[in-house]
């Protein structure tokens, strides 16, 4: 039982780390120790050594022999990287859905989602982040294959800590309905270049986006910490 208990609070721990790190709240290169931490959330190292050592493996965060835990920084190649292994991983999706005699009844969900008007369109970022990672997450799941919806929810995973900052501007969120609904429309009517052609420009669209609010959030944080 105590086990147990000690590996709900550790989830407990992992989770708010991570989301502080995702805020902005802990920022690249900021250092802190298990202590710190722990007296910060009133709990025991364990718990705390545990989520930090998973945040690691993770990759948000570096331990360095008496130096303590550190916050990795945002590194933007891989980041490129990753957004281009999303792109070839939904590419094959939409290749293997067109190929298919019926489409699957998973995508009349996604249409009634993201094919309404404006005044039914969800506006809250965290919401819509959520919505985002499920159109495209659904697109592969439909496709059947489960080793690339595995590996495809690794990538989502990766890049989560910036791609949820695409929806912070209103206009964003007007345009990602569009763009959704436009590549709906193309795959419906197996359309295969122009969903492919779709599905590329907004990709590339949202990782051209996140790095700017990205540079942009980092400074503005950096001059709260100063303040």
């Amino acid at each position: 039982m105590a086990q147990i208990q000690s590996n709900a609070l550790a989830e407990q721990i992992y989770a708010r780390i991570k989301q502080e790190i995702f805020d902005f709240y802990l920022l690249p290169h900021d250092r802190f120790t298990e202590t710190q931490i722990a007296d910060r959330y009133q709990v025991s190292r364990t718990p705390v050594r545990d989520a930090l050592y998973r945040l690691q493996r993770e990759g948000y965060l570096d331990v360095e022999f008496r130096r303590g835990w550190m916050v990795k920084a945002l590194d933007f190649t891989r980041i490129d990287e990753l957004y281009e292994l999303r792109v070839v991983l939904e590419s094959a999706a939409v290749d293997r859905l067109c190929a298919l005699t019926d489409l699957p009844e998973a995508l009349e969900a996604l249409c009634q989602l993201w094919m309404v008007s404006p005044e039914q369109r969800q506006t809250e970022m965290q919401v819509v982040a959520e919505l985002d990672e499920n159109f495209h997450s659904g697109l592969v799941a439909a496709a059947g294959n489960r080793e690339t919806l595995r590996v495809h929810r690794e990538v989502t995973e990766r890049i989560r800590i910036v791609r949820r900052l695409d929806f912070s501007k209103r206009a964003r969120i007007e345009e990602t309905y569009a763009e959704h609904a436009g590549i709906l429309r193309a795959l419906l009517a197996r359309k295969r270049d122009d969903t492919l052609r779709l599905l590329h420009a907004h990709i590339e669209q949202s990782r051209i986006e996140v790095r700017k609010l990205s540079l942009s959030m980092l400074s503005e944080a950096r001059r709260r910490h100063e303040a």
